[in-house]
């Protein structure tokens, strides 16, 4: 049994607090600020017109994602209505930033290392005509790629691209089987002149009269598991001396070339 003294000293002492802290209608609103509290979270959090410029924003983002995936799709699948049709809109769309092709996989894998290589004649301010060295220009081109995270799409296949251009409009005796076989030759030439500009082959005051390109060809050794024999011996394939004129440099570019009167012809 408590004592009356005992009674009064318990009397005088303050209350407990109940076990979840103080309660919801305490004196003056007091809450944990521990306790867990409930609100809006990503999008809805953000002010109204935040809200609707985020939102038309990933609505964007979606519609050009789609737009890019159906794109590609019909770049790549077999001829059908969709890509006859739109053929024209779906070319400008994936050249020259998304080009795909399946050579990597089917019907015929790579096997062969192809480098394409070009000398020039250049003649200096004393008029002596002289013949450069051969140039690896696909080598240039490699050591440029390597170890760049973000590798311009020019240099890895501007090159390339014409060099396959040229080979799918020319027979192995290197004349046009196309229209376009004369449009590559100038291509390749208004490559070669700008690339032997900036290596600087023609010195300060000289100049470049021709150009001549041709390709290596070394056939991929075979894994070493494999028992298959190939002739990895480079193979050249030579094009003849293309007379540089004018019109092989772009007028923008600086580039010093012989200007040859205009009727002697591309070659």
């Amino acid at each position: 049994m408590k004592t009356e003294a005992g009674a009064a000293g318990e009397a005088g002492r303050p209350a407990p607090e109940p076990p979840g802290g103080a309660p919801d209608d305490a004196p003056g609103g007091a809450r944990d600020a521990s306790a867990p509290q409930t609100g809006r979270q990503g999008l809805a959090a953000l002010p109204p017109a935040y809200r609707v410029a985020a939102s038309l924003a990933l609505a964007g983002i979606a519609v050009v994602a789609c737009v890019h995936v159906l794109m590609v799709f019909l770049h790549v699948a077999p001829s059908n209505t969709m890509s006859k049709r739109h053929g024209e809109a779906v070319d400008r769309w994936v050249y020259p930033e998304f080009e795909q092709n399946w050579k990597l996989f089917a019907p015929n894998p790579l096997q062969q290392n192809i480098a394409v290589q070009a000398r020039a004649e250049v003649r200096d301010a004393t008029g002596t005509a002289r013949t450069t060295d051969w140039y690896d220009l696909s080598a240039q081109d490699g050591a440029a790629i390597r170890g760049n995270l973000l590798p311009s799409h020019t240099t890895q296949n501007e090159l390339r691209r014409a060099w396959d251009v040229y080979l799918g409009s020319h027979d192995a005796q290197n004349r046009s089987t196309s229209l376009r076989g004369m449009l590559s030759e100038q291509y390749l030439r208004r490559i070669l002149v700008l690339r032997f500009d900036r290596l600087g082959v023609a010195g300060r005051d000289g100049v470049i009269e021709r150009v001549q390109i041709r390709s290596r060809s070394v056939t991929i050794a075979p894994p070493k598991w494999s028992d298959e024999k190939v002739n990895q011996k480079p193979v050249y394939r030579v094009l003849s001396w293309w007379k540089v004129t004018s019109r092989d440099a772009p007028l923008d570019s600086g580039a010093h070339v012989r200007a040859q009167d205009p009727t002697d012809g591309a070659r």
